[in-house]
């Protein structure tokens, strides 16, 4: 029986405790070696039901296209900022890896007509309100209001968040402070984190998920802040990001196996992995 556990392990969730954790696919990835934002891989998550991470960028006329970064040069065959460029001029530009075309936001609408219910797609908004602004909200309204899969809009942009739920508020929203919440700790401390944290989890985004990058999770329990039970008590869910296995094939390192089993013993409701079927498989070969 445990071999067929880790031979069909599809890399959707680990159960510890009773709890279960799903694994989410970062940037439509279920293996690392697969190529970055793969329209293909997201057709078989959706039929798993899996949860999975796709990022995108503002278009010069208000549309969207699923890259990470601000300019076209890292990711795709292209040149210049994706912002000042229009759904039309991206039509040629491939992708760096696989010769693949570009998936824009009209794209992939088509794409979520039809998905197992337990799939969620979470769009990570890498540009801010002042960006993207009210014609970018309308463009998401306009193109994902009636779809059948399940969406989470997430971000660091606050007012965007909030101007996502007054024009889609249907749609699960997340919010990512990290960041600040790594400055605010260097500057005043744990306890200033805790207090930021309590006021994003009751603020005006009303958020259901809250994004954490799992080391600060990490040094907040070892500080005596428990971020997860924090957020958990404030009917939020947590996802601890982006934990990668180095080696897939060879399992957690034993460094790799003291986080990562400190996170699960946590709690959290998602990780976020390059690897999900090796990370449950490894998962499963030490429990």
């Amino acid at each position: 029986m445990q071999m067929t556990r880790l031979l069909d392990a599809q890399g959707l969730e680990i159960s510890h405790e009773g709890h279960r954790t799903r694994l989410k696919w970062h940037r439509l990835r279920k293996q690392f070696a697969d190529p970055l934002f793969s329209a293909e891989v997201m057709a078989e998550g959706f039929a798993a039901g899996a949860s999975m991470e796709l990022d995108l960028r503002v278009r010069a006329d208000g549309g969207f296209v699923v890259l990470h970064d601000k300019e076209l040069e890292g990711e795709t065959t292209g040149h210049g900022a994706v912002a000042e460029k229009s759904g039309s001029d991206l039509s040629d530009i491939r992708m760096q890896e696989g010769d693949r075309p570009l998936i824009l936001s009209e794209d992939l609408a088509a794409m979520m007509q039809s998905t197992h219910p337990a799939a969620l797609l979470q769009f990570d908004m890498k540009d801010g309100y002042e960006a993207i602004g009210a014609r970018g909200v309308a463009h998401l309204a306009a193109h994902f209001r009636d779809i059948a899969a399940s969406v989470i809009v997430s971000g660091d942009s606050l007012d965007l968040i909030v101007a996502v739920k007054e024009k889609l508020p249907h749609l699960l929203r997340g919010i990512d402070p990290t960041n600040k919440l790594y400055d605010i700790r260097m500057a005043n401390g744990w306890k200033a984190v805790e207090t930021e944290l309590r006021a994003d989890l009751s603020g005006p985004t009303e958020p259901d998920t809250i994004y954490l990058h799992w080391p600060l999770i990490l040094d907040a329990a070892n500080a005596g802040l428990d971020m997860i039970a924090l957020c958990r008590d404030e009917g939020k869910r947590v996802d601890a990001w982006t934990f990668t296995l180095k080696d897939p094939e060879a399992g957690f390192s034993e460094a790799e196996w003291r986080n990562f089993s400190a996170l699960m013993a946590l709690k959290p409701d998602q990780i976020t992995t390059d690897e999900a079927p090796a990370t449950e498989r490894a998962w499963h070969q030490r429990i």
